[in-house]
C-alpha cells in the first residue's frame, strides 16, 4: 500500500471548517513494524466519524480529514507535548499506549525523544493547511465557525468515570467560542434526544484551545461523542446506519444552531 497524502482538504465558501484529526488508520511501515498487534488494530480511532457528516458538501463547508492514525502523531495535542487535561491520563503527542493502557511499541521499540521530535513532520502540515483555509474563510466572512469532530469507546475508566455521555460539546470553557453561540449550540444538542453536556470532561483539545479565538473571528466548539451511538464498539468496530441516521441528524441540528448564531 503507497502511502497517502497526510491529510484531505476540501473547500467551501459557507462560515464553517470541520476538523476530523483521529479519523486517519495509516500507519508508515518503518513504524508499524515496531508496534504490538492491538496497535496495528488502531483501536482509539475516531471510527466513521467523516461518514457522519455527510451533509457538509451540502451546507458548502469546507472540512480537513487526517488520513495518518493518532498512534502516529495526535493531531490534537500540542506540539510541545503540553499536558491538556490536568489529573487525567496522559495522551500524549506520540502516544506509547492505547487508552486502556496496553503498549503500541514492542519490547525494545521504546521511542527516543528525538523520534517524538522527528514525528513534527506528521504533524505541521495538517496544522498549515487548517490555518490557511480558517484565514480564507474570514477574510470571505470576517467570522466562521471551526467545528472538531471526534468519537471515543463510550466507556474508558482510564480517562473518565463510568459511561460517557453521547454529546460531549466543549469550547474551552466560552475561551474558544462565543458564549451565545456555544448556548445555541448546546440547546439544540439538549433538544436532539441525547444526552448532552457542555464543557464537562472534554473541554476541546488542542485545535480548539489553539485556534478559537472569537475576538478575532474563529469560533470553535469540539464535539466528542459516545461511540456507543452509532457503531459497535469492539472490533471490527462495524458502522451501524439504524444508529447513525439519528446521530447525522443531531449533528445537523447542532451545527445549524452554531451557524445561526454566529
Amino acid at each position: 500500500m503507497s502511502a497517502p497524502p497526510l491529510f484531505h482538504l476540501t473547500r467551501g465558501q459557507a462560515p464553517l471548517f470541520v476538523s476530523f484529526p483521529h479519523s486517519g488508520t495509516y500507519i508508515p511501515p518503518e513504524i508499524a513494524a515496531r508496534m504490538t498487534p492491538v496497535a496495528l488494530t488502531t483501536p482509539d480511532t475516531d471510527w466513521h466519524v467523516p461518514k457522519l457528516y455527510s451533509f457538509l458538501d451540502a451546507l458548502g463547508a469546507s472540512r480537513i480529514e487526517a488520513t495518518h492514525s493518532r498512534y502516529v502523531v495526535d493531531l490534537n495535542r500540542p506540539p510541545d507535548d503540553k499536558e491538556l487535561y490536568a489529573g487525567q491520563k496522559k495522551t500524549g503527542l506520540v502516544p506509547t499506549d492505547t487508552f486502556k493502557g496496553e503498549p503500541l511499541y514492542g519490547d525494545g521499540e521504546a521511542l527516543t525523544g528525538e523520534e517524538v521530535i522527528a514525528r513534527r513532520k506528521y504533524w505541521q502540515p495538517y496544522h498549515d493547511a487548517l490555518a490557511q483555509e480558517l484565514s480564507r474563510l474570514k477574510a470571505i466572512h470576517g467570522s466562521v465557525i471551526l467545528w472538531d469532530a471526534h468519537s471515543i469507546e463510550s466507556v474508558l475508566p482510564s480517562l473518565f468515570e463510568g459511561r460517557l455521555p453521547d454529546l460531549n460539546l466543549g469550547t474551552f470553557d466560552n475561551k474558544s467560542c462565543d458564549k451565545d453561540i456555544a448556548d445555541a449550540t448546546f440547546a439544540a444538542a439538549q433538544a436532539t434526544g441525547f444526552n448532552a453536556v457542555l464543557n464537562a470532561r472534554f473541554k476541546g483539545g488542542f485545535i480548539t484551545r489553539n485556534y478559537g479565538a472569537p475576538k478575532k473571528g474563529v469560533n470553535a466548539v469540539q464535539l466528542e461523542m459516545a461511540q456507543t451511538i452509532y457503531m459497535d464498539e469492539g472490533p471490527p468496530f462495524t458502522y451501524r446506519p439504524d444508529k447513525a441516521a439519528k446521530v447525522t441528524t443531531a449533528i445537523r441540528t447542532m451545527i445549524a444552531a452554531a451557524m445561526e448564531a454566529l
